[in-house]
């Protein structure tokens, strides 16, 4: 895979992160730019000849160390080697976008670290959504050997680089670990809400749902292009043969509208997310030969995005537990309560209370984080976006999702059966949803 600082997709990002996917630097000229421009700098520039936050008025010399060894220290949970490797990808993409001013020779190095496997030893917790400056620290401590690299291998030498003491805020001026969360959600999430046609299909020839509400004319009458794909791609998937009701409950009648809802969300969540990680989110930014402080890095918009996508989640999961309630319904099925095997008996009445708790959690994870801020720093950074915990939240999402599809999915797959007079006798289920969700994830 190839950088240049300004292609980068989420689904690339995704490969880097979990499919071992290499990468190689087309051209190191922006960032060389940039740091050519950084020499020459004079007068105050923040961060270098600075310090940082509250200490923005004071002069520092050669302060850049003491700023990453401070700004190291993270909690909570180690981040898994994917997400981390995600991270890496995205701010060698951003760096090769230039403006940041850091030592290009970095960037070669970056690279190895990806291709070899090893990725720095971050924590969960440490970011509110202006900057990954906890993470980076710890990254650009293991370029100088201050901090060891997760390696692949036991005992196996990480890539080291003699970054310089001015190279440390620009380095670390950049969300690129709340980024790559966000682009790994957004990869995942596109797949699972494709699939999730796919089971809303199986529930559509389960109770005969009527066909009519996806006609071309209908969405041509209501233009959203979320909308028109999902109906277009449904009528693929099910017979149009006549259904036994005038018109359906919304799971089924207004399925296109609020999925494809979800749609649009995610691929305006998408583009907000590529447009960062192929940015310049630098304070200062280096450009024609003057250093900007600006707000760059601030990730409003990725949290304003991320925020409308879990609710959007929220609403698809919820049409997904209507159509389930009409699956245990003998007037929808035409089969015993509960799709039982015998009279009196419970069934699959238990995906109702599992798609419920899941479908809970969803509404938890879904709740706006752009909502609070948070005032630090002596009051000179007043406002935060909290697009850390949006993309955390974000991931988080995808299990729920999961569960509450998977159990349409194995009561839809049930009543088909009974209805062909294939004998699915009661059992425990525990093994079908997982069976489900591995078929919702590799589809």
């Amino acid at each position: 895979m190839k950088l240049d600082g300004a292609g980068l997709t989420c689904a690339q990002i995704h490969e880097v992160g979990y499919d071992d996917a290499r990468v190689t630097i087309s051209s190191l000229d922006r960032a060389r730019a940039a740091w050519g421009a950084a020499q020459e700098l004079r007068g105050p520039v923040y961060g270098q000849s600075t310090g940082v936050g509250a200490n923005k008025d004071t002069d520092v010399e050669d302060g850049g160390f003491d700023l990453l060894r401070s700004h190291a220290g993270g909690a909570g949970a180690p981040v898994e080697p994917g997400r981390a490797r995600a991270m890496l990808v995205v701010r060698l993409n951003q760096l090769l976008a230039g403006g940041s001013g850091v030592d290009p020779g970095v960037l070669p190095v970056l690279a190895d670290a990806i291709n070899g496997g090893f990725t720095p030893p971050i924590r969960t917790y440490g970011a509110i959504g202006t900057g990954d400056l906890t993470a980076l620290a710890t990254t650009a401590l293991c370029l100088l050997g201050e901090l060891p690299w997760n390696a692949p291998s036991p005992g196996a030498a990480g890539p080291r680089y003699p970054l310089a003491s001015r190279d440390a805020l620009p380095f670390i001026s950049s969300g690129a670990a709340t980024l790559a969360d966000s682009a790994l959600a957004c990869h995942r999430l596109r797949r699972l809400l494709e699939a999730a046609v796919d089971v809303a299909a199986f529930s559509f020839a389960a109770v005969d749902a009527s066909a009519e509400p996806l006609a071309a004319v209908v969405q041509e009458a209501r233009p959203h292009s979320g909308q028109a794909a999902t109906a277009a791609r449904l009528r693929g998937l099910i017979a149009h043969e006549p259904s036994p009701r005038v018109q359906d409950p919304y799971g089924y009648r207004a399925f296109a509208q609020v999925h494809g809802a979800a749609l649009d969300t995610l691929d305006r969540a998408r583009d907000v997310v590529e447009t960062d990680v192929n940015a310049a989110t630098e304070n200062p930014l280096i450009a024609d030969g003057l250093a900007w402080h600006n707000g760059n890095f601030h990730a409003a918009p990725v949290a304003l995005a991320l925020d409308a996508l879990r609710a959007a989640l929220a609403q698809t999961a919820q049409l997904s537990t209507a159509r389930l309630a009409t699956l245990m319904e003998p007037s929808y099925t035409g089969l015993l309560p509960f799709l039982a095997a015998s009279p009196g008996g419970s069934g699959a009445m238990i995906l109702e209370y599992v798609a419920q708790d899941a479908l809970a959690e969803l509404r938890h994870l879904a709740a706006p984080v752009t909502t609070g801020t948070a005032v630090i720093s002596r009051g000179t950074e007043d406002h935060a976006s909290f697009a850390t915990q949006a993309a955390r939240y974000a991931l988080r999402c995808l299990e729920p999702l999961e569960i509450v599809l998977a159990c349409e999915r194995v009561a839809a797959t049930r009543a088909l059966y009974h209805r062909r007079q294939i004998s699915t006798p009661d059992r425990v289920l525990t093994s079908d949803i997982e069976d489900a969700r591995r078929a919702l994830t590799s589809s």
